[in-house]
């Protein structure tokens, strides 16, 4: 073998580095599909931690930070840590709000026109999230984000949520790694929640013994369990946290020494209120010096022609919910004083939305408890108001004054009482400004440009292969790093069931439409009466200036058409409760459902809604020679459903209209055995009473007469157990049956 000469191995050396730094090259600039281990997304050096807080159903006005009475302690220490800022805008209504929030577009891009329950077959309005418009939590999981969402969650297909169903538009499918909250009802009931689900897996709520649940309370907790968590195994990875309570939204639920603190606060009537309202936001700063005070509508009535009575039971609601927001304000500021006194809490971001409309009048000027709107039926339970005993919502009229200055109330989005809410942010390590206050308009569709210019990453061209459109928010970024904000362009429409408007370079063109408790509802939108406002000069939209301007009027409701087209919000519809829009059902046409427990709890929007069916509920039962009780089928909750149980070893059915309940059993006890009990429900042809009979095999062993059978409030289906809370006071859940219930089938009458 010839040997190597030795002049060669300079070459093979200069050869072999060669290859040596081709290698490293090539190593270095592998993309992450080469990587072996899978892709590992960083995010940018110093990334901050993002959590956005955001609160349902308050009003501009209802915080004391903005003017209110509510005590709101933690917007106070934010906006004194950071900016407060006084001109930021929803959609003016809750589903519409969160996805323009969680996406940096408009409402009706992303799907959302309305709330979720209230899909159509449009686009705009079919509450499918687009995938052209990914959320900010699935944008920052593929830059190096830890993600999760507690609270409440109303962007999922109504059709689409129950145990088996399908997940992709669900908070774990758009981008949450981790989800603890409620699925869907506008607000649960925060003393016993119906539609917990950590996941995709429906939960009960945890109650520990000697301590007093709250659903709020209970949602703080598990945000700081999740972020202890993540800090413990991933301290280097920064998290965004977005968290969202039920609080304000009805029903108005608070532990009863908060309500104390509030009493008397209200009893000098919504008239005088408002004016100390105003008087206050002047003082603070949070409205113009020039401002007017818009006046009374005149649907509200005036204080002083009340009865005693009624100022009674109003005062006592306002009392109820000033406490609930107080006591909402409160655990937020648990929250966020804890993952400040944690690693990286100097560079935690806090963005705090108080609120995803303006303040809710829905009940009208009663308000409601249960099913009544009846001034001396609520009076009848006057102190049990913010208890679990019922659903109570406070008069239209308090939200017209938790939109001081402004006009108009939620879900009116032509004026800013139906939009604008109280905001605060602040970033200890981060911004330059400390105690200011931010005066230009922004919008919800701003907050995500603003967190990714703050983060120093770009809006992705594509996000699973989908090309992404151009967001419609402007990022607000400068005004926390103390940078002046030239005027600019800013073109923003507003819709929401038929109210429109266009805010554009400091104009505002308005058109109200309707609104949910004033009936009936206009049919012709080209009906409708447009004003104008030169908001550099008119704050409040106190003066309307439509007749000075006409020329700018039409070019302003021109250029709302066109934003409407690019936006699919047409085709304009009114919102009428009980109509069939069309939209997909959990149960599509069946008639026949059948369970073999143990079940997990079931929506009762995932099955068709029993009072307005005849039906038959079969259940195949082994009964023990000592006998069984317990439930069959609970529909429902305390606030309104039925049960079909065993009690004492009889069969029994409870009705609960409204909190109001009847009760029977049958004569005799069950027999021991495997045997088939029956319930049948035959509906009027009106489509209202009924009568309800029970068998014992083909045996009737009781029937009665219903003038209504109990739609289900705030609860939940449950199959050999109950679930969310008794319908009857009777028993205690979860009572489940005791001997062996094999299968349980509901079927519906096809000829109804």
């Amino acid at each position: 073998m010839p040997r190597t000469h030795t002049k060669h191995w300079p070459i093979r050396i200069l050869a072999i580095l060669a290859l040596g730094t081709a290698c490293i090259a090539w190593a270095a600039d592998k993309t992450p599909s080469q990587d072996p281990w899978g892709p590992t997304p960083k995010a940018p050096a110093n990334a901050p931690i993002i959590v956005l807080i955001l609160l349902d159903d308050v009003g501009y006005a209802d915080p004391s930070s903005f003017g209110g009475v509510a005590q709101t302690a933690t917007l106070d220490r934010i906006a004194n840590e950071g900016i407060r800022f006084t001109n930021f805008n929803t959609t003016g209504m809750c589903s519409p709000t969160r996805a323009s929030l969680l996406s940096g577009h408009n409402h009706h891009a992303v799907g959302f026109g309305r709330v979720a329950d209230w899909a159509t077959d449009t686009p705009g309005y079919n509450s499918a999230w687009n995938p052209q418009t990914a959320s900010i939590a699935r944008i920052l999981k593929d830059r190096g984000y830890s993600t999760a969402a507690i609270g409440k969650w109303h962007n999922t297909p109504e059709w689409e949520v129950s145990p088996v169903g399908p997940f992709d538009r669900w908070p774990t499918g758009l981008g949450f790694e981790y989800f603890y909250g409620f699925m869907n009802p506008g607000g649960d009931n925060p003393w016993e929640p119906s539609s917990l689900y950590r996941g995709t897996t429906p939960v009960e709520p945890v109650h520990t013994p000697g301590i007093e649940y709250h659903l709020t309370t209970d949602l703080v907790d598990h945000a700081m369990h999740w972020v202890h968590t993540h800090q413990a195994l991933a301290p280097d990875k920064p998290y965004f946290l977005y968290f969202a309570t039920g609080g304000t939204h009805a029903p108005h639920q608070v532990p009863a020494d908060w309500v104390a603190k509030y009493r008397g606060k209200f009893d000098q009537g919504w008239d005088v209120l408002r004016e100390e309202i105003f008087a206050r936001q002047k003082r603070l700063g949070i409205v113009p010096p020039d401002t007017d005070l818009t006046p009374r509508p005149a649907e509200v009535p005036a204080w002083d022609a009340l009865s005693a009575d009624e100022k009674t039971l109003y005062a006592r609601q306002m009392e109820v919910f000033a406490a609930y927001l107080a006591h909402t304000d409160y655990e937020v500021g648990r929250l966020v004083d804890d993952i400040r006194k944690g690693p990286g809490g100097d560079n935690t971001l806090v963005i705090y939305v108080v609120g995803d409309n303006g303040a809710s009048g829905m009940e009208g000027i009663q308000g409601l408890m249960d099913n009544t709107k009846d001034v001396r039926a609520q009076l009848a339970h006057l102190d049990e108001l913010g208890s679990a005993k019922h659903f109570n919502d406070y008069s239209a009229a308090w939200a017209w004054v938790g939109s001081t200055p402004f006009r108009w109330m939620k879900e009116v989005a032509s004026h800013f009482g139906g939009l604008r809410v109280a905001m605060a942010i602040s970033w200890p390590t981060g911004m330059a400004t400390h105690g200011g206050t931010f005066g230009g308009f922004t919008h919800t569709n701003d907050v995500v440009p603003t967190v990714l210019q703050l983060i120093g990453i770009a809006a992705p061209a594509t996000v699973d292969g989908i090309k992404q459109l151009p967001m419609d928010g402007v990022s607000f970024a400068d005004a926390l790093k103390g940078k002046p904000i030239p005027p600019a362009h800013r073109v923003q429409y507003f819709e929401m069931l038929g109210n429109r408007a266009l805010y554009s370079d400091g104009w505002m063109a308005s058109a109200r439409h309707m609104t949910l408790w004033l009936k009936p509802f206009k049919d012709s939108f080209d009906a409708d009466t447009w004003e104008l406002f030169d908001l550099s000069k008119d704050f409040s939209q106190a003066h309307d200036l439509a007749k000075r301007y006409p020329d700018k009027l039409a070019a302003m409701k021109a250029q709302f058409d066109r934003e409407a087209r690019r936006n699919h919000v047409y085709p304009l519809a009114n919102y009428v409760e009980g109509k069939d829009y069309g939209a997909p059902t959990a149960y599509g046409s069946r008639t026949q459902f059948d369970f073999v427990p143990p079940m997990p709890r079931i929506p009762t929007k995932a099955l068709p809604k029993l009072p307005r069916h005849s039906f038959t509920l079969t259940a195949n039962v082994e009964v023990p020679e000592t006998g069984a009780d317990g439930v069959l089928v609970q529909y429902g909750s305390r606030l309104g459903g039925f049960a079909w149980y065993v009690r004492q070893g009889r069969l029994t059915f409870a009705n609960n209209v409204g909190g109001n309940v009847q009760e029977w059993s049958a004569d005799s006890t069950l027999q021991p055995g495997t045997q088939v009990l029956k319930l049948t429900f035959k509906l009027d042809a009106d489509g209202k009473a009924g009568v309800v009979s029970l068998f014992e095999g083909e045996r009737l062993v009781g029937q009665r007469r219903v003038e209504k059978l109990g739609a289900s409030v705030l609860g939940s289906f449950g199959v050999g157990r109950g679930y969310t809370s008794a319908v009857s006071s009777a028993y205690a859940l979860p009572f489940g049956f005791s001997g062996r219930l094999r299968s349980l089938a509901l079927t519906l009458d096809r000829d109804r």
